[in-house]
């Protein structure tokens, strides 16, 4: 028997949050472009092919396969009445068993940071990992320095965690990142970087 499973789609205010799809590479690849000096300091550094087509396609594949086996809930944030992708959240490496966690990441385009797209997606996408996934904790991680992320974080519920040594490659170097989680159940308080 054949089921048809729900579209996946989070509604804000502002925003659909929806997986992405072949017929998002023009927008996709021309706000990444144009972005591109914003987004390298804090990213991985691109592949040659990063920007193809084929790239994007292999892309939306991994996204499609991430959904349906639930290890992945990768999301583009598109403005609701302009019909604009302005970025995307992801919640990655989604665990289950005793852990029920997940990591977080995402990016905006540079025409749309500092407007309260991103908290709004994360919010969302927080809310929706609680609720509708039953998970207990996410986890993210940014660069010390980047000060817009860490406080995006701090208003959408994350608390700082401490610091992780060499923890990712950004723009080809071994980098420090902070720590930041948000609990379902999180009676912490308000923390302060040490």
């Amino acid at each position: 028997m054949f089921v048809r499973r729900r579209k996946l789609r989070l509604v804000t205010d502002r925003l659909v949050l929806r997986p992405p799809l072949h017929s998002d590479f023009t927008d996709w690849s021309n706000l990444r472009r144009d972005s591109a000096g914003f987004l390298q300091p804090w990213e991985p550094s691109w592949s040659s092919d990063h920007l193809t087509r084929k790239a994007f396609t292999n892309r939306v594949y991994w996204a499609q396969r991430s959904v349906a086996s639930g290890t992945a809930l990768p999301l583009f944030m598109v403005q609701a009445e302009e019909h604009t992708l302005v970025g995307a959240v992801t919640l990655d490496n989604i665990r289950r068993g005793p852990a029920q966690a997940a990591t977080l990441g995402y990016w905006i385009g540079a025409p749309f940071a500092r407007r309260g797209f991103m908290r709004e997606a994360i919010e969302a996408v927080a809310h929706h990992a609680f609720t509708a996934l039953d998970l207990s904790r996410i986890e993210a991680a940014c660069l010390p320095e980047n000060t817009a992320s860490r406080g995006v974080l701090e208003k959408s519920g994350f608390k700082y965690e401490g610091v992780a040594q060499s923890y990712l490659q950004i723009n080809g170097r071994w980098r420090n990142h902070v720590l930041y989680a948000n609990l379902r159940r999180d009676r912490r308080g308000r923390t302060t970087v040490g």
